[in-house]
């Protein structure tokens, strides 16, 4: 495929490499969060997905009240500085829409679960999860000898989604990627997953290089979608800042079904076609 195949409509990149059953994953760090295209994931419907994330917050608490979410792989839960994720909740306490599994990590835990996928490893290992419940409840971490002595270390699986998704701020045309600023886990998601796609805020002819840059190259990039705002309420380094007052919103919409369920028509399903809508 050629680079300048490879800009696509967010629906229709959506809907050619994610598929019911997949394992997705979506990352960014308070910063550069892929909220249009978990937007579209819901608008379009697609269920029964594995959805690994070290920070489940508003992204996932929606794609989980909307029933797209039936397995969960995280390492912290929350809304940032406000609370519950009430939608999270309700699946877990209630089973609404559905039965939510859950599988729970720490932070370096679940980032080596990427690393090992990524280096095209079936594990790795550390020092962690000692001294912790995690080590005896959760699935895909295991203590192991150390073959050159008798130290217990941790092996935690690989992890390697069918679909990696993240915004960036910008893309080429040649297809390459550049983000700058908080970038968390972003890199090591992309290597390990099978396919990619992203969401820019703009294409440029070139880059300028910025402090704490990553360049993601365009062979390991699957589709390029121009999505301006496609982290709102998150923010994008250079282009806009949080918008707090919807994580603040989200606490009172998110806490009551019906008030959940009108937003998600308002929002995403009632006369919206897309992100630009």
């Amino acid at each position: 495929m050629n680079a300048i195949d490879k800009v696509r409509d967010l629906p229709d990149a959506i809907a050619d490499f994610v598929h019911e059953g997949d394992t997705i994953a979506m990352e960014g760090f308070t910063h550069l969060i892929p909220f249009a295209a978990a937007h579209e994931i819901i608008r379009q419907r697609i269920t029964h997905l594995t959805a690994v994330r070290l920070t489940p917050d508003l992204i996932y608490d929606q794609l989980i009240g909307a029933g797209c979410i039936s397995k969960l792989v995280f390492s912290w839960g929350g809304n940032p500085g406000v609370g519950s994720l009430h939608r999270f909740r309700d699946a877990i306490e209630n089973e609404w829409p559905c039965k939510l599994e859950i599988e729970e990590h720490n932070h370096a835990g679940l980032t080596n679960r990427y690393i090992a996928g990524a280096s095209g490893l079936p594990f790795t290992v550390m020092r962690g999860y000692f001294g912790t419940d995690l080590m005896h409840n959760t699935r895909n971490v295991a203590q192991i000898t150390s073959p050159f002595g008798d130290e217990a270390i941790t092996a935690v699986a690989a992890i390697n989604p069918d679909v990696t998704i993240i915004h960036a701020q910008q893309a080429d045309r040649a297809g390459n990627i550049m983000m700058w600023g908080i970038v968390g886990v972003q890199k090591e998601v992309v290597y390990a997953a099978r396919h990619v796609i992203v969401t820019v805020e703009e294409i440029v002819e070139f880059f300028e290089p910025k402090f704490n840059s990553v360049i993601i190259p365009s062979i390991l990039v699957s589709a390029v979608c121009v999505v301006p705002g496609g982290a709102t309420p998150s923010y994008a380094l250079g282009y806009y800042g949080r918008d707090n007052s919807k994580y603040i919103e989200w606490a009172d919409t998110s806490k009551d079904r019906a008030a959940f369920e009108n937003w998600l028509h308002a929002e995403i399903y009632d006369g919206v076609k897309s992100h630009d809508s």
